[in-house]
């Protein structure tokens, strides 16, 4: 079984759908340190000038675990956030079909990120079409240190691989993590590219900006971007 393990993310990237969409379990990393300004509690969106960041406010204090931070409930997030999708995508497709889902996911009474993140990744899992369980770390016993928690995590599933994203080599000791057992692989992605609302063709924005596209359509488009070894590279 493979198994890829990541933070949850707001509203994610195509990247992050890839690596689930190639996984036979997904695990959300929760149980380690927030880290503000990256992508755990924001994300972009096109707009004619480019993009502009899609950002949940937080209040949280250093060394905090992602399952532990709540969101500022002084600051109208919400709305912000709706009004800038109807706006830039308001020439999209799909808009319709899509943001009236949103809309009620955004309207429910969000308290914690973590909850809202895990809400976010399995709707954005679902209106693709991906069906890989997603489970959470917080549902097992795993060491702190980053290696050995991921040992543990793939030994509590049962996992006899385990998919890491391109970054692996800057977190992960891989000839401690090979001799686990578990065997390693790394993600090889390349970036579909599709049309847009507006042009050229901006990357790497949240997967909300294919779906709104290309509807039923953009998992076919996510995965006939891949390499043609899109099983990945060995370490």
């Amino acid at each position: 079984m493979r198994v890829t393990i990541h933070q949850p993310q707001f509203l994610p990237w195509l990247g992050y759908l890839d690596k689930i969409d190639q996984a036979d379990l997904f695990i959300m990393l929760d149980t380690v340190q927030f880290k503000k300004n990256e992508w755990q509690n924001r994300n972009r969106i096109r707009t004619a000038k480019g993009w502009q960041w899609l950002t949940v406010p937080v209040l949280q204090h250093f060394g905090q675990r992602i399952d532990d931070v709540l969101i500022n409930p002084t600051i109208a997030w919400k709305a912000q956030h709706l009004r800038a999708l109807d706006i830039h995508y308001a020439r999209s497709p799909y808009r319709d079909r899509y943001l009236s889902e949103l809309r009620e996911l955004y309207a429910r009474p969000w308290a914690r990120l973590n909850d809202l993140n895990k809400a976010t990744v399995q709707w954005l899992l679902k209106a693709y079409g991906i069906a890989t369980p997603v489970h959470s770390a917080a549902e097992y016993a795993a060491r702190e240190e980053p290696t050995g928690r991921l040992i543990d995590l793939c030994r509590a599933v049962g996992a006899s691989q385990y998919l890491a994203g391109p970054g692996a080599e800057h977190y992960m000791d891989k000839p401690r993590f090979e001799s686990s057992g578990v065997r390693l692989r790394i993600q090889v992605f390349q970036h579909p590219i599709y049309r847009q609302v507006y042009e050229p063709f901006e990357p790497n924005l949240s997967a909300l900006d294919l779906l709104l596209m290309q509807g039923p359509d953009a998992l076919m488009a996510l995965r006939q971007s891949r390499l043609m070894d899109y099983s990945m590279t060995s370490v």
